[in-house]
């Protein structure tokens, strides 16, 4: 008689039939060769390698009182519990409508700004795919017919992630987390290939940033995605977490990019990553001290005065607050600061889109959707990925 095979046999099994589900459901193209995820080359960060989530992440913290000491955040753990995979925003400075798979400085600053702190408590992986460019993205602002295949980009993202599940998850719980056109592709992978399918199993939250994530008006679910619902308490999994970020005193315009809809009685989803539960808090951000992920920011301040900074991020406990808000019809997380004149602390932050000198109030605060709440996330990280174990050992 035939032993049974070993549930960690039987695992690598369903997770090999789970990537192939989501491989044969994508799409071919013709434009230029696909990404090969079995090579290193095709991935911006993976585990146990000297690349672009592997860098210095140091934060000193700036008290009120303008005194500086070093940050308490977790060191980066050996053997993390769990995974967190990353799809990075419109960055790419490639002069074409869809970028093409080297590995740049502009990929190398995004995923240090915005997910290298995250290889503290999980493993990283972020792969590269052809995403509109800076360039697609101007392009397609202007009606240019046919200057971005978002169809290839999408492809990509999902060739990835059947990658992923089929050779590095293991039955491990992931965190998919995105930030603009990265959220916008999980947005799709999950309504495309998780939902519904035995990869939500392997879900311990989506975490999508900069994107509008619709649901009927007073509900948590439906809408976007059919059953995952809002987060509404970080000791909960399997939910998602999403918003668009503006300063409090900036209502987002008609003409907002984000958190506003046209579609009949639905909403933008804003779940505030440090009060799920909901109303205002103070806001744990992370902010880099030089380079934005785009060169069109708001310059980074003088963070105080009478003390060098030389981590590549900064803390600043107190300064920020934020809660989600509802007016005008307008959806999103309003960011205010608490500033002290008379205190040696910087007074504001940037991360504002700038254009020809100007500030481009439809687009809030983009560029630091992620580093406001940066803090937030590697607390937040952990929690749900011990409920998602939780559940998951109750289920076995």
């Amino acid at each position: 008689m035939k032993s049974a095979p070993s549930s960690r046999t039987a695992g690598k099994k369903v997770h090999l039939i789970i990537a192939a589900a989501i491989l044969a459901a994508i799409p071919a193209h013709a434009e230029g060769p696909a990404p090969n995820y079995a090579e290193d080359s095709a991935w911006l960060c993976r585990p146990g390698r000297a690349d672009a989530c592997a860098v210095p992440i140091g934060v000193t913290v700036v008290e009120a009182d303008g005194k500086t000491r070093p940050d308490a955040l977790p060191v980066r753990s050996k053997t993390p519990a769990f995974d967190c995979f990353y799809v990075y925003p419109t960055v790419s400075t490639d002069q074409s409508g869809n970028s093409d798979l080297v590995i740049d400085a502009a990929e190398r600053n995004v995923a240090r700004v915005q997910f290298a702190q995250l290889a503290r408590v999980c493993r990283p992986y972020a792969p590269m795919y052809r995403q509109m460019t800076l360039k697609g993205l101007r392009d397609s602002r202007s009606g240019i017919a046919g200057a971005v295949d978002f169809q290839m980009a999408y492809a990509d993202v999902a060739a990835a992630f059947a990658h992923y599940m089929a050779h590095d998850n293991q039955g491990r719980g992931v965190i998919l987390f995105g930030h603009s056109q990265g959220s916008r592709m999980l947005k799709t992978l999950i309504q495309s290939e998780i939902e519904g399918k035995p990869a939500a199993a392997s879900i311990i939250g989506a975490w999508l940033a900069g994107t509008n994530v619709l649901v009927p008006e007073g509900q948590l679910a439906g809408g976007d995605f059919k059953a995952m619902p809002l987060c509404t308490a970080a000791a909960q999994s399997g939910c998602i977490v999403a918003w668009v970020s503006y300063r409090s005193n900036n209502v987002p315009p008609a003409n907002a990019r984000y958190g506003r809809t046209t579609q009949p009685g639905m909403k933008v989803a804003c779940t505030n990553p440090a009060a799920l539960a909901g109303g205002s808090a103070p806001l744990d951000a992370i902010l880099p001290t030089g380079l934005s992920i785009v060169s069109s920011s708001t310059p980074m301040p003088t963070w105080t005065t009478g003390a060098a900074i030389t981590t590549p991020f900064v803390s600043v406990p107190g300064l920020l607050s934020g809660g989600c808000l509802d007016t005008d019809s307008a959806q999103r997380l309003a960011i205010a600061t608490n500033a002290n004149p008379s205190d040696p602390r910087t007074d504001d932050i940037g991360g504002d889109v700038v254009v020809g000198g100007q500030v481009l109030a439809d687009w809030g605060l983009h560029l630091i959707d992620v580093n406001v709440v940066l803090g937030d996330l590697l607390t937040l990280a952990p929690a749900q990925a011990a409920a998602w174990t939780r559940v998951r050992q109750a289920t076995q």
